[in-house]
């Protein structure tokens, strides 16, 4: 089954095709950070425009990339919120001609949803033979799995029971980890975004230079304003400290809530399996501290490729895949009159 998505939730303007919600046959992503990082983050009004902009050549070249015409899609699935209402109007409304055009059914995806089925996909599945399909299933999530999922609008915990069946464990109840990354790399003049230069800079810190304060509130909840305020305080206490010391302490201190709370849920709730999700799971730091205390709780940790870890529309496309096929939803297709919804939350 093939399944064309488009993703324009904030400022990435992708399209891709994948097949059977796992093999990725083409995955295009247009970047707009250029277009903001002199405003210091995503001018909405900017980001619509350049997604009508560059929408119709980044669908072309994912369906040349994917050697496959319109006429073959089982399915066009098109991210529904939460994001940007301008820019996901954008890739609606490309989306909903292109499934009326070839009669063909729409299918409406959460954007953190398609986060979560990040980690079902695998590029390299087209490479393999038919043998090493077979083996394939280890690299999948098992049900029931915790999934963190850590962005610049999002920080939650989700267990994951089901196809479709989703419990939220805990959420951050202020700053999204992304959004602190953002503030802490404006307020040190580091540029936008924060997270790439603050992973790299960090690698030549100190993570001890900085005892940072870990916030932990009951539960799974999480809250980063306080750290984002401490990285101020030192900074104007002790002007002596070097940058990347600082960024080093910050990074560690925001890393370490974030797995002691994402395995502490998958012990709690018996779930074997945990996987990370969002654009922060690109962050090295939490990649390999998650993967490392995962294995030695004795979890399987699943982590998605780098290239899938930012906004992407293979992983629109794999959700959309799941959510079609699957018998658990209610709704096993959207039509034409799916509206865009800033605030959608996952259910």
């Amino acid at each position: 089954m093939l399944v064309m998505a488009i993703e324009t939730s904030c400022d990435e303007t992708a399209a891709a095709v994948v097949r059977d919600g796992r093999e990725v046959l083409s995955s295009v992503i247009s970047s707009q950070t250029e277009f903001h990082k002199k405003y210091g983050g995503i001018v909405p009004e900017v980001a619509a425009r350049k997604h009508i902009e560059v929408i119709s050549p980044v669908i072309k070249e994912a369906m040349e990339t994917a050697k496959a015409g319109f006429r073959e899609l089982d399915a066009v699935a098109v991210t529904c919120g939460p994001g940007l209402v301008g820019s996901l109007i954008v890739g609606l409304s490309a989306a909903k001609a292109i499934a009326w055009s070839i009669n063909k059914p729409l299918i409406g995806v959460n954007h953190l949803e398609g986060h979560i089925y990040a980690n079902f996909l695998n590029p390299n599945l087209k490479l393999q033979t038919s043998k090493q399909k077979a083996k394939d299933n280890h690299q999948k999530p098992n049900f029931p799995f915790v999934c963190l999922l850590v962005s610049g609008g999002h920080t939650m915990i989700i267990k994951v029971n089901g196809h479709g069946v989703y419990q939220t464990l805990g959420r951050t109840r202020d700053d999204a980890a992304g959004e602190a990354f953002d503030k802490v790399a404006r307020f040190l003049g580091l540029g936008y975004p924060g997270g790439p230069v603050i992973d790299r800079l960090a690698k030549e810190g100190n993570p001890k230079a900085v005892k940072f304060t870990r916030p932990l509130p009951d539960g799974y909840d999480f809250s980063f304003s306080g750290i984002k305020t401490g990285v101020v305080n030192v900074k104007s206490r002790d002007p002596g400290l070097t940058t990347r010391d600082i960024v080093a302490s910050f990074q560690q201190a925001v890393v370490d809530v974030l797995v002691d709370k994402a395995v502490r849920a998958a012990l709690d709730h018996g779930c074997q399996t945990m996987t990370l999700a969002g654009g922060v799971s690109a962050n090295s730091l939490l990649r390999s501290q998650l993967e490392a205390r995962g294995e030695d709780a004795g979890l399987k940790v699943v982590i998605p490729p780098f290239e899938y870890c930012t906004d992407n529309a293979a992983m629109i496309a794999s959700a959309g895949f799941y959510k079609y096929i699957n018998s658990s939803f209610v709704i096993r297709h959207s039509s034409l009159s799916l509206e865009a919804v800033a605030s959608l939350r996952l259910e």
